[in-house]
């Protein structure tokens, strides 16, 4: 199948599967440079059709501030932009217009990467000056390893698993008219996919402790002053973090194996982007939250608020369903998020067409259960999926409302830079659609060192320790993952 447009050319290879899974796939096909897996569990419970590897990306751009630093086949350089590096990722993929491919994978190739939290100082110039830049010490006297503000691959060969049909797309996306090309790299993964599994690598586990960049006394002292501005009608909520920190050389993918087995969600995400700043970067994910979505011209996104653990049988997931739905803090918190997305959507949605398609839904997890609802509207013809995420990013499920006020209170409570954290992971897709979610859950690997960020909703009737022990609830997860990991079971 070969799809001509005015620049780029898609050849889709479909072949069998039936012994594959996705896991045995990227094991086959990862090399020592940056590669990707996404995954899904749609709606909490059912798993999504396909899973999407990428190897040997055409380029990676590392995003710092005003100078991005480019990886492609000639080496890497750095260019300096003047002000919001992603109308740099913007002009990049102007390069490349296609259509979509009638039935194939509705992704088949892109840009792939997270945009970290503080990225946002480039889409609301007041907080220009109020944003941390780089990580800064935490209390025990060491230095953190910052983060950059964002990584993306510009992946142009994709391998999509079809769960329904257990059969693989190979996608080559011709950039350059070199079609021959394209389709030797088609045969050299095809090639690799009918190889046996390379032997797994034998490490010697050292335990180690976690660490935070808080004691529970800092941080309960963080949520009474975020109380005080709740009380001086600042804001009406905010929400405040904690980073945990430990030492392992686990193998990062192991850990990746074990999140997807014990928190499977809508959004699960595993990049090795190769070495950045001279050691290993990986960021690896179990998000239930999707940020924004741009499909055709339907642009959408859906917050979440309001959890509760699952019941041991139905009758008891069905209980604990009501009473989520009946708590009225849990109601006022979701009913603000909800304004907070039509607000947003408003802002680059033609007039009118902004709707609250589902509203106070509950949507079961491997876990737990949250109230979710779903905002949409027609995006206005002259904008693309990058002013969608300019509009609406971050989330105000992860920062406040207001959400300006709230995130330079974050600022000037919180000791370091939030970094992936609290960002969003996703693609922009060659065709004009974008499918992103929240950076949540999730674990950030340099080197040996791994970290796990969580927070929670401060509002006014908030009890300072209850709010500790929630982001060390919900820090726990991608933890006992990475114990799982380095038991080897």
């Amino acid at each position: 199948m070969l799809l001509e447009s005015t620049t780029v050319k898609t050849i889709i290879r479909e072949i069998s599967a039936d012994l594959e899974t996705p896991v045995s796939l990227y094991l086959k096909l990862r090399g020592d440079g940056a590669s990707f897996l996404l995954e899904s569990v749609e709606g909490g419970e059912r798993i999504a059709r396909y899973s999407f590897i990428g190897v040997q990306p055409r380029a990676e751009y590392i995003l710092r501030g005003e100078e991005i630093e480019i990886k492609d086949e000639r080496g890497s350089r750095t260019t300096h932009v003047n002000g919001d590096p992603t109308r740099f990722l913007q002009n990049e993929m102007d390069r490349f217009p296609a259509v979509r491919v009638p039935n194939a994978p509705r992704f088949t190739g892109g840009l792939v990467g997270f945009l970290g939290f503080e990225s946002v100082r480039f889409f609301e110039p007041t907080l220009k000056s109020r944003m941390k830049r780089t990580e800064r010490s935490d209390p025990n006297g060491e230095r953190s390893r910052s983060v950059p503000d964002g990584i993306y691959m510009l992946a142009d060969t994709i391998v999509a698993f079809d769960h329904a049909r257990r059969s693989i797309f190979l996608i080559a996306n011709v950039l350059d008219g070199n079609a021959e090309a394209a389709n030797q790299k088609l045969d050299a993964i095809e090639s690799r996919i009918q190889q046996p599994l390379p032997p797994a690598p034998k490490k010697e586990i050292t335990p180690s402790n976690v660490k935070s960049n808080h004691t529970q006394g800092t941080y309960e002292d963080m949520v009474r002053s975020a109380k005080e501005n709740i009380l001086a009608g600042d804001i009406f909520q905010v929400v405040l973090s904690q980073r945990f920190t430990r030492e392992t050389n686990v193998e990062p993918f192991d850990v990746y194996r074990a999140v997807r087995r014990l928190n499977p969600s809508p959004y699960m995400f595993f990049f090795d982007f190769g070495i950045v700043d001279s050691e290993p970067l990986y960021l690896c994910g179990s998000s239930p939250e999707m940020f924004v979505r741009l499909e055709g011209r339907t642009a959408s996104l859906r917050p979440i608020a309001g959890t509760r653990p699952r019941g041991a049988d139905n009758a008891a997931d069905d209980a604990l369903a009501q009473e989520l739905l009946a708590d009225p803090k849990e109601r006022a918190e979701h009913v603000m998020l909800v304004d907070l997305g039509r607000n947003d959507l408003g802002r680059v949605c033609e007039y009118g067409t902004v709707r609250v398609s589902d509203f106070f839904t509950v949507e079961k997890y491997s876990h737990v259960m949250h109230i979710v609802s779903h905002v949409e509207g027609k995006l206005k013809p002259e904008l693309t999926a990058f002013d969608l995420v300019r509009a609406a990013f971050p989330a105000g499920t992860v920062s406040g409302a207001p959400k300006v006020r709230a995130m330079e209170i974050i600022a000037d409570l919180e000791p370091d830079a939030r970094g992936a954290y609290a960002g969003m992971v996703g693609y922009f897709g060659f065709d004009g659609a974008m499918d992103t979610c929240l950076a949540i859950r999730t674990m950030v690997g340099r080197g040996n060192t791994v970290s796990v960020q969580a927070g929670a909703g401060i509002v006014a009737d908030s009890n300072p320790t209850a709010e500790f022990q929630e982001t060390v609830n919900k820090a726990s997860a991608i933890l006992r993952a990475i114990d799982t990991a380095e038991a080897g079971s």
